[in-house]
C-alpha cells in the first residue's frame, strides 16, 4: 500500500469543533510557516463556518485570511469545505454565483475543494463540481456518511461510482456525527478500494470516543488519507490528534512521515490559545466529554456546542438530553437526512422548537418547510405523511434540481451591494450573508462604523459539518 498521508484539520474544522470558529487571522498567522514545514498531505484552512464566523463575530475578512494563509503556506495543498450548492451560507444560490464562489476561491489560494451535499442528492453538487473542474481545483466530492434503514454500504458504493462517473478527483467518507464504527470503517473503505481506483479520505470525530479505532481500521483496510487535528484542538467533537497518530502509523509500512518535532511546536504554540479560550468560556468543556450517545442520536460535533449555547440564552439548559434524544425522532419523520450542515442545524433548530414549545411542530422554521417542499433536495426516504401535512399542508412538492428554479443572481447582487462592494470578493460576501455583510463592509471601508457582535443570530451558524 501507499504511503498514509495526512490532513490538518485544526485551522478549519478542528476550531470550528470546538470554539465556535473563533480562531481569529492573528492566532493564525505566526505558526504557519511551521506547520508548512511537518509534511501534511494538506491543511483544511477555510469553508466550513470559517467565512461567516469572520464577518459576523470575528470582523475579519475571510477572503483576505485565505489570501495571507497563502502567502505563508508555500509546500502543502490548502483545502477547503463547500457544501455544494448552499456553497457557505444556508439556502440554494443560483450556478453564476455558486462558479464565480468556486473560481475566486481557486484564484485566492485554494487547492483542493471537498464539496457535499447534505442529502447525497447529487443534483445540488452538479455545478460545483464543474467550477471546480473548469478553474483547475482538485475536486474531492465527500459523501456524508450516516446510518439509516436506507444508509446501506451498497448505497455509498453507488454514490460513489455516480460520483466518480460525474469527474470527481477523490471520494471522501465524510462521517461528521463520529457514527462509523471501527469494524464497519474497515468493511466500508475494503468495499469502496473494489470499486474506485480514487484516491479515498475519511474524515471524523471524536464525539463517540471511537475515532481512533476508527482511522486504525480504516487504515489498515486501505483508506489513502485521514484527518486530524493538532492536539490542543484536538478529542472531544475535533478530530482525533495529529502527534499521536502520526507516531502510531509511522510503526507500520504506510508512515505518514511526519516531522514530529515540527508537530510538536506547533502543538505548543496553540496550547496556550486554547487554554486562552478555556478561560473564557469560549471552549466549553462539555464538548471534550465522550458520549457514546452519539451513535443514538448523531449530533454533529459542533452542533452539540451550538445547542447548549441556545437553550442557555433560553434559560434551558437542563432540557439539552431532551433536545438530543428528540433529534433523532425529528430525523425520522423527515426521511432521515444526514445530520451535517445545514441539515444537522435544521433537525437541531426543530428539535430544539419542539422540546421548548411542549407541542412537536407547533413551530416550525422556514428551512424546515423549504426542505418538505423539495427546496434543498430529495430527502433520502419518504417524509412522513402526517408530519409533512403538518408542516406545508396540501403545498405542492418540486423533484427538479432546486438550482434549476433559480435565476442568475450574481449580477443583480453587485447592484444590490452597490457602493458597499468594492470587489467581486465582497459581492460574495454580500450575497451569502445579506444580513450581516452590510455593516462588516461598511466597518472594513470605514474603520469608524462599529460592527456589533449578533449573539442571538445563531439559528445555522458556526456548526461543524
Amino acid at each position: 500500500m501507499s504511503k498514509l498521508k495526512i490532513t490538518e484539520t485544526a485551522l478549519r474544522d478542528g476550531h470550528q469543533s470546538l470554539i465556535a470558529t473563533r480562531l481569529t487571522t492573528d492566532e493564525i498567522i505566526p505558526i504557519l510557516e511551521t506547520m508548512d514545514q511537518v509534511g501534511y498531505h494538506s491543511m483544511e484552512v477555510w469553508g466550513g463556518a470559517t467565512f461567516d464566523a469572520c464577518i459576523r463575530f470575528l470582523h475579519e475578512d475571510p477572503w483576505e485570511r485565505l489570501r495571507l494563509i497563502r502567502k505563508h503556506v508555500k509546500n502543502t495543498k490548502l483545502q477547503m469545505l463547500l457544501r455544494g450548492q448552499n456553497l457557505l451560507g444556508y439556502r440554494h444560490y443560483a450556478d453564476d454565483t455558486v462558479e464565480k464562489f468556486i473560481e475566486l476561491s481557486i484564484k485566492n489560494g485554494i487547492d483542493i475543494i471537498r464539496v457535499f451535499d447534505a442529502l447525497n442528492d447529487v443534483k445540488n453538487v452538479e455545478a460545483s463540481m464543474k467550477a471546480i473542474k473548469k478553474y483547475n481545483g482538485h475536486c474531492q466530492c465527500a459523501i456524508s456518511y450516516t446510518t439509516s434503514p436506507i444508509h446501506t454500504t451498497e448505497y455509498y458504493l453507488e454514490l460513489i461510482k455516480t460520483l466518480e462517473n460525474m469527474g470527481a478527483d477523490s471520494i471522501c467518507i465524510k462521517d461528521m456525527a463520529g457514527v462509523l464504527t471501527p469494524y464497519n470503517a474497515y468493511d466500508l473503505v475494503k468495499r469502496v478500494k473494489e470499486v474506485t481506483n480514487l484516491p479515498i479520505q475519511l474524515h471524523t470525530h471524536c464525539t463517540s470516543g471511537i475515532a481512533d479505532m476508527i482511522y486504525m481500521k480504516a487504515v489498515e483496510a486501505g483508506v489513502d488519507i485521514i484527518d486530524t487535528a493538532i492536539s490542543p484542538f484536538s478529542g472531544g467533537t475535533s478530530q482525533p490528534p495529529t502527534e499521536s497518530l502520526a507516531i502510531t502509523f509511522a510503526e507500520m509500512n504506510r508512515n505518514p512521515g511526519l516531522d514530529t518535532e515540527k508537530l510538536l511546536e506547533v502543538a505548543d504554540y496553540f496550547k496556550p490559545i486554547r487554554d486562552k479560550y478555556m478561560s473564557e468560556g469560549i471552549l466549553n468543556p462539555k464538548v471534550l466529554l465522550t458520549d457514546p450517545q452519539t451513535l443514538k442520536y448523531q449530533v454533529p460535533g459542533g452542533m452539540l456546542s451550538n445547542l447548549l449555547s441556545q437553550l442557555e440564552q433560553q434559560g434551558a439548559s437542563d432540557k439539552y438530553e431532551e433536545v438530543l434524544n428528540e433529534v433523532p425522532r425529528v430525523r425520522k419523520d423527515l426521511g432521515y437526512p444526514p445530520l451535517v450542515t445545514p441539515l444537522s442545524q435544521m433537525v437541531g433548530t426543530q428539535a430544539l422548537f419542539n422540546v421548548l414549545t411542549g407541542e412537536r411542530y407547533k413551530l416550525i422554521p422556514k428551512e424546515i418547510k423549504d426542505y418538505v417542499k423539495g427546496l434543498y433536495g430529495q430527502a433520502p426516504a419518504p417524509i412522513d405523511e402526517a408530519i409533512k401535512i403538518k408542516i406545508i399542508g396540501d403545498e405542492e412538492t418540486i423533484t427538479v434540481r432546486p438550482a434549476d428554479l433559480i435565476a442568475p443572481e450574481f449580477e443583480a447582487m453587485k447592484k444590490e451591494a452597490g457602493e458597499l462592494a468594492k470587489n467581486d470578493e465582497d459581492v460574495l460576501a454580500y450575497a451569502l450573508f445579506p444580513q450581516v455583510a452590510p455593516k462588516f463592509l461598511e466597518s472594513k471601508y470605514n474603520p469608524k462604523v462599529e460592527v456589533e457582535e449578533d449573539e442571538n443570530a445563531i439559528k445555522y451558524i458556526t456548526v461543524t459539518m
